[in-house]
């Protein structure tokens, strides 16, 4: 990583991509959308950093992170499951298929860890060991890694609502998916997951969990959707130190880009209060530990675009055919 250039080049941030001249727009946390006549969809991810359900920030070059990051591992797993990828025409964008996303939200776990109020650490420390459909053995620690790695699905909550943890019968009882759907998603998901710690491991990483999200084509084709084994979707810890970590009780080493939350949270009631203004030089940090995480998952250099043109300039640019 170019520590100078990125410096250099801190201003270079997309915080919006508000185009009018694209068509049907839906704007999230991260990504800005447009739906094409045609069911193509244009998804541009923002460099805007979100948290407490609210945005912090913008983080130079996130976006071309997680754009990329996701490009790498929807090409290193295309022969394992169809994805919605169609084309590539800007380092933020990525043009896919517009699908109806599966009620349900896909986590795979490989390691006793995590942090919300669904993850199954939360909940063996609660005293659960049944969850998800499966059950944990007594006396675990920690991020101790599990027998094998299990699915914990959730509801995907479309109306702002919690999500709910889940087990399988459940999404069949339910009719979220079908049992056909259930067992083609759940097969897709081990094999991706299995795929991704294989070259994290190439890479001196172990991939702990991840996100998955599906959707289904105007066939009823399940397709992988959204983004995959990002620095945003999944939880990765380097491999080297991980052991003397653990023995000691002690969190594993990780990408830590947590850093502008922390500080918000310490300043204020992120929830109700005002955000005070995140110091730019933290700001390039956690640029920096994005950037990081791209050319040590990948193993490839990141490439800083150090033109004059604003970063949505040069999107708008490569979007025009779309217009």
């Amino acid at each position: 990583m170019d520590k100078t250039a990125l410096a250099r080049n801190a201003h270079r941030v997309l915080r919006d991509a508000i185009i009018p001249e694209l068509p049907n727009p839906y704007y999230g946390k991260v990504r800005d959308n447009y739906d094409l006549p045609d069911g193509r969809r244009i998804i541009i991810a923002s460099d805007r950093i979100s948290a407490f359900d609210r945005i912090l920030a913008a983080i130079p070059f996130k976006g071309q992170v997680l754009t990329q990051t996701a490009r790498f591992w929807f090409e290193k797993t295309a022969d394992i499951c169809p994805n919605h990828v169609l084309a590539y025409p800007d380092p933020n964008v990525v043009v896919g298929r517009r699908l109806d996303i599966l009620p349900v939200e896909i986590v795979v776990r490989d390691y006793l860890a995590g942090t919300t109020g669904t993850s199954i650490l939360t909940l063996y420390k609660k005293g659960e060991r049944e969850m998800y459909g499966h059950r944990l053995p007594d006396g675990m620690a920690d991020n101790q890694k599990l027998p094998h790695p299990i699915i914990t699905p959730t509801s995907k909550a479309f109306d702002g609502g919690h999500d709910e943890p889940l087990t399988p019968a459940q999404i069949v009882e339910q009719g979220l998916l079908t049992a056909e759907q259930w067992e083609t998603l759940s097969k897709y998901a081990l094999a991706l997951f299995a795929r991704g710690q294989q070259i994290a491991a190439e890479r001196g990483l172990i991939l702990v969990d991840t996100k998955y999200e599906f959707g289904v084509d105007a066939d009823g084709q399940i397709i992988l959707a959204d983004e995959i084994h990002t620095p945003d979707s999944s939880r990765y810890w380097f491999a080297e130190s991980y052991p003397q970590r653990f023995a000691a009780g002690q969190r594993p080493d990780s990408f830590d880009k947590d850093f502008v939350r922390a500080w918000v949270a310490e300043r204020c009631d992120p929830y109700k209060d005002p955000i005070p203004e995140i110091p730019a030089q933290m700001l390039v940090d956690t640029a920096a530990v994005y950037i990081q995480a791209f050319e040590t998952i990948t193993g490839q250099t990141f490439v800083i675009d150090e033109t004059d043109e604003p970063v949505l300039e040069r999107v708008r640019r490569n979007l025009a055919e779309f217009f």
